[in-house]
């Protein structure tokens, strides 16, 4: 049986939305953060060597990290639905944005955050944070999606950097209509609201 494990508040609610949004059946079970330190409890932790979110078991199979489990379940559960071949028109903007939102976007933001806690933050990753946001609204000026014209795991694995990852701070949506668009869009999705409903019982999605 297939099993999302998910730390609330984290990245681990892609997985939740890639499943609804696929229809599969799987099981879910939530983790509360540790209160002293806001971190994952030693329950979660001890599921992968790495001790981070997400992770899904499947069967004997422990897996971590957002984009592999996002390309396992698609192509296993979902006849890689979520995911665009090579001769599709969208394939290279859909291949760009599932990389760039883990080793680039996230990157910035957790710089940010820890630079931040540290003292100043430097010049160079400000600069990082503000092209890679203007990046992202120049891509929804032209697409409806940063799959293209469908929604593909590209919009899965951004998604949390622009609504939750915003409750740790982050950029206003204000000089960003297109990404704030897009986000009405996204919150208009019926998988991505039994998703939010079900992984952050309680907690109003982050969309504006």
């Amino acid at each position: 049986m297939l099993t999302v494990h998910h730390l609330r508040i984290s990245q681990s609610e892609r997985i939740v939305w890639l499943c609804e949004e696929l229809g599969i059946e799987y099981a879910l079970k939530l983790y509360m953060r540790r209160e002293d330190n806001n971190l994952a409890p030693d329950e979660y932790k001890a599921l992968h060597p790495m001790g981070i979110a997400p992770v899904i078991t499947d069967g004997d199979l422990t897996l971590g990290e957002s984009g592999a489990i996002c390309e396992y379940i698609d192509r296993k559960y979902g006849g890689a639905k979520l995911s665009l071949g090579v001769d599709h028109r969208d394939f290279l903007g859909h291949l760009f944005w599932f990389h760039f939102a883990n080793a680039t976007f996230m990157t910035n933001g957790m710089m940010t955050l820890i630079a931040g806690r540290m003292g100043e933050v430097p010049e160079f990753v400000t600069d990082r944070v503000k092209r890679a946001w203007a990046l992202a609204e120049a891509r929804l000026s032209e697409a409806e999606f940063f799959g293209g014209s469908q929604l593909t795991t590209a919009d899965i694995m951004m998604g949390f950097n622009l609504t939750t990852s915003r409750l740790f701070g982050g950029a206003s949506l204000y000089p960003y209509p297109h990404i704030a668009a897009y986000l009405q869009r996204i919150g208009r999705r019926d998988a991505y609201r039994r998703a939010m409903e079900k992984c952050e019982p309680g907690v109003t999605p982050k969309l504006d």
